[in-house]
């Protein structure tokens, strides 16, 4: 769960890195998989590697401020568009549910050597 506190240091983490790199966009916020502490702030990846590399290095530096002054640790991962899952669109059809088979669908059921 995030506090308010780590919200409005990843908001102003994320404008950091957006006015260095305008073609970053923000993907969505984690829990990093090793410890639920630690935040991970996914972004899309600059398309030149030299761009990325900057990138990283600069929120490095932020990264580090961070832990220090505050005692979170929020990272920046860059994501490749190629590993970007894309939204899937909602579907506006309403499936139909299926009627579980309940003791009393059950018993509704024609049951004996007439209904054979």
């Amino acid at each position: 769960m995030i506090n308010f506190k780590q919200q409005e240091l990843i908001e102003e983490f994320f404008q950091t890195i957006k006015q260095a790199f305008p073609e970053v966009e923000l993907i969505n916020v984690t829990e990093s998989p090793e410890d639920p502490n630690d935040l991970w702030v996914n972004v899309t990846a600059p398309e030149d590697e030299d761009r990325e590399i900057a990138m990283i290095e600069l929120a490095g530096d932020k990264t580090a401020d961070m832990l220090l002054d505050y005692g979170y640790y929020i990272l920046i991962m860059p994501c490749h568009s190629e590993f970007i899952k894309p939204k899937s669109p909602k579907l506006s059809v309403q499936r139909k549910t299926r009627k579980r088979k309940t003791k009393k669908n059950l018993a509704k059921l024609p049951i004996g050597r007439d209904s054979l």
